[in-house]
């Protein structure tokens, strides 16, 4: 240890480290202030919605930063400790601490934990950096952990309702395929025809059918329909006018609708896919 620097770089306190910050604009309210704060201050926030950095992006913005620096402010949160947790801006700190720098520009906010995950998520969603598993995690933990209902979500993102409710139901779909979605392998339209599938075993198949193909995500829907009708009681052919009715009832109510009878008597199936979606209809059907 180098001699002479005092009893500070030993104690490194709470009020210590708001000294070395320096104020470098300011508009009129303490919220958007912004402090150069020391790398070695700052911890990511272990429940940022992002989990997938890709490597030549990261390189292009390490190159960016070493030439022009970090253009915009990353957002913290003070910690008890003292020490800083990344509300959003987790990239840009990663290149930064790639690029070696000493300090970086940072917004100071007070923030819960459920506004910790909106904030990162709502930065995300502007900036396009969440893939579609990251974002369907993000909006399951809002709802299990907040108890924010789909609605909420979506006022909160500036999406619709059931977008948000079709990004949830990506995380039934079987592993390999929420992986596929993840690498860029599949697109999240021909993803969500592999949901109308009665099964695993039948989503599975469909995929490996389709990889390697051109399929555009009409035909992937024209075959999971045809797969789906094949499924049925083992039935290939149908009656006509279920198919018409399920598609009335599914356009009315927004979900899955299965229709099945013989003679005069049958049964109407709507599926649903959280305790949300399960509320919504029992109003649209009061």
């Amino acid at each position: 240890m180098a001699l002479g620097k005092g009893l500070d770089s030993l104690i490194p306190t709470y009020s210590n480290r708001k000294m070395v910050r320096k104020e470098t604009s300011f508009s009129g309210n303490s919220a958007d202030r912004v402090w150069h704060i020391p790398l070695s201050d700052i911890t990511p926030n272990p429940n940022q919605p992002r989990k997938e950095f890709s490597h030549a992006e990261m390189e292009q913005l390490v190159a960016s930063i070493k030439k022009h620096g970090v253009m915009q402010p990353i957002t913290v949160t003070e910690k008890e400790d003292g020490g800083y947790e990344i509300i959003a801006g987790e990239r840009r700190f990663r290149a930064s601490t790639i690029a070696e720098l000493p300090t970086i520009p940072a917004l100071v906010r007070s923030a819960t934990e459920q506004e910790k995950l909106e904030l990162g998520l709502i930065e995300n969603i502007q900036r396009q950096d969440l893939n579609s598993i990251e974002e369907a995690f993000a909006y399951q933990r809002l709802t299990d952990e907040f108890g924010l209902t789909q609605q909420e979500i979506a006022d909160q993102v500036g999406k619709s309702r059931p977008l948000i409710a079709n990004t949830i139901r990506l995380l039934d779909l079987p592993e390999i395929i929420q992986k596929a979605l993840i690498n860029g392998h599949l697109s999240v339209g021909k993803a969500r025809a592999l949901l109308s599938l009665k099964d695993e075993k039948e989503q599975l198949q469909m995929y490996q059918n389709m990889m390697g193909t051109t399929a555009t995500v009409r035909e992937v829907e024209q075959a999971v329909a045809g797969k789906g009708q094949q499924s049925r009681k083992g039935s290939v052919r149908r009656d006509q006018q279920f198919s018409s009715a399920e598609k009335i009832i599914e356009d009315r109510l927004r979900a899955k609708v299965h229709i099945s009878g013989k003679g005069e008597k049958g049964t109407i199936q709507i599926s649903y896919y959280s305790k949300d979606e399960l509320k919504r209809l029992i109003e649209e059907l009061s």
